[in-house]
């Protein structure tokens, strides 16, 4: 896997991007922004989950698209025209007449490279503070998605999926040195958990972590927490947005990741005479 490390460093950047309820509008100003972060030096960006579409499940049939569609056409292009690797946050797709949650990636010659269905949905039901059901409409996907870069290989999960610390394990095994999850967490769990997980992700696997969250509405039917987050193997907040429509920015340095595995080297060091997290994907 030599030809992962022919850079050491590169810039990460994530859109925290205000989603409207005009689909057009919002893939327009999508690709605006990135545009911006490929003129800030970024090499690697992604956008926040359903940046397309309003969050909620009455939107997601109304909105969702076939992949390849109308969306993903302009992220291809987009990706193409500045060179990036782009990582399409998430939109509904319609395959089949079922309904997923899907992350989508184009290289930097437009060329779709990986399709990521969210593999947890978000089922939860906190008592006078929230109740969501996304199956009520979605379906689960059922595979994992790494893509490689000439930086490092990238592993994808979904907000909600960044609970299930196995699947960070899995992409961690399979040599990730950086975890993306769009994700839009809300006002109940955001505050409480949003860095929590991220920085326990990050600390557990020993890689980066970013998140991409939509930013924050408060008019909207669900409100996304925001605050997308960039953290370091070390567990340290490298880059952090606040809740307005942004581009955050921070250099990835893959020198600092390897110091930090080699001074606490907890993979060569783990009990697999006594447990192991095996994937099972067919």
């Amino acid at each position: 896997m030599g030809f992962l490390f022919s850079s050491s460093a590169f810039r990460l950047a994530l859109i925290q991007l205000q989603v409207s309820s005009v689909k057009s509008d919002n893939v327009t100003r999508a690709c605006s922004l990135v545009r911006e972060a490929a003129t800030q030096g970024a090499k690697i960006v992604s956008l926040p989950e359903c940046f397309n579409s309003p969050y909620g499940t009455k939107y997601f049939p109304e909105y969702a698209e076939k992949i390849p569609g109308e969306s993903t056409q302009k992220l291809s292009e987009v990706a193409k025209e500045c060179g990036i690797y782009l990582i399409g946050g998430s939109i509904p797709e319609e395959d089949a007449g079922k309904l997923y949650n899907t992350c989508t990636v184009f290289g930097p010659d437009g060329t779709l490279l990986v399709k990521y269905r969210k593999l947890h949905l978000f089922d939860i039901d906190v008592p006078g503070k929230i109740t969501f059901q996304e199956s009520e409409t979605l379906s689960p996907g059922d595979s994992f998605s790494t893509f490689d870069t000439p930086y490092c290989r990238v592993g994808l999960g979904i907000c909600y999926d960044m609970r299930f610390a196995e699947l960070a394990q899995v992409y961690a095994q399979r040599g990730c040195q950086l975890l993306v999850y769009p994700g839009a967490f809300n006002m109940t769990t955001g505050p409480a958990h949003w860095e929590l997980l991220q920085r326990g992700r990050a600390v557990d696997n020993q890689v980066y972590v970013a998140t991409a969250s939509p930013a924050r509405d408060d008019q909207a039917s669900y409100v996304a927490w925001g605050h997308s987050t960039i953290v370091s193997p070390w567990g340290d907040v490298l880059a952090k947005a606040g809740t307005e429509e942004t581009i955050v920015c921070s250099d990835i340095d893959l020198k600092k990741l390897a110091e930090i595995r080699q001074q606490i080297p907890i993979f060569s060091q783990k009990r697999s005479d006594l447990y192991a997290v095996e994937a099972k994907e067919p």
